[in-house]
């Protein structure tokens, strides 16, 4: 189960709205719903959350690119939503690097009918590659009241709205939730 919500700053003090993330494929179709949110460019906050595992912030300020923080990138990359926000730069990979087997080189002797060989392979070093740890900006709150260590020491079942109640908008956020 899945919570989305998108907290816009205004001059009024900060608006909250659920959102529905079915038809974004993107970062950038994310940061462009964010935007859409605010007509005046002030700072968004999207957050996600999923069933206690892990949570998510992006915040985008005007035409900025996305600021990404997630609290555990393993069990995020197990997730649709997860994968969204953990681009190969946030993971510190080359762009397209990880795409899976490059079919041209592939030697098809016959084995791809069963298990090869060096099946157990495939797994191993491609889930390590993701860290069961928080990646990204943690110092994306910093200016809004809260700190990178505080951030950090976070749990994913109450992150959202120890989140919102920092910023002040923690009454917003649960007319959305």
């Amino acid at each position: 189960m899945y919570f989305a919500a998108l907290l816009a700053r205004t001059e009024d003090g900060w608006e909250a709205s659920d959102t529905e993330l079915d038809d974004v494929e993107t970062l950038s179709d994310l940061a462009d719903l964010a935007r859409e949110s605010s007509p005046e460019e002030d700072t968004v906050l999207v957050l996600i959350e999923q069933e206690d595992a892990w949570f998510g912030v992006v915040r985008v300020d005007g035409e900025d690119d996305p600021r990404i923080y997630v609290s555990d990138a393993a069990a995020a990359a197990r997730s649709a939503y997860g994968e969204l926000l953990l681009t190969d730069e946030l993971l510190g990979r080359e762009p397209g690097a990880d795409d899976g087997p490059d079919l041209d080189s592939l030697d098809l002797d016959g084995t791809e009918d069963g298990e090869s060989e060096d099946a157990d392979d495939e797994d191993g070093p491609a889930s390590d590659a993701v860290p069961h740890s928080p990646v990204g900006d943690s110092e994306i709150l910093d200016d809004l009241g809260v700190s990178e260590k505080e951030l950090r020491a976070l749990d994913a079942e109450d992150a959202l709205g120890a989140i919102a109640e920092a910023l002040g908008a923690s009454e917003v956020l649960e007319t959305v939730r």
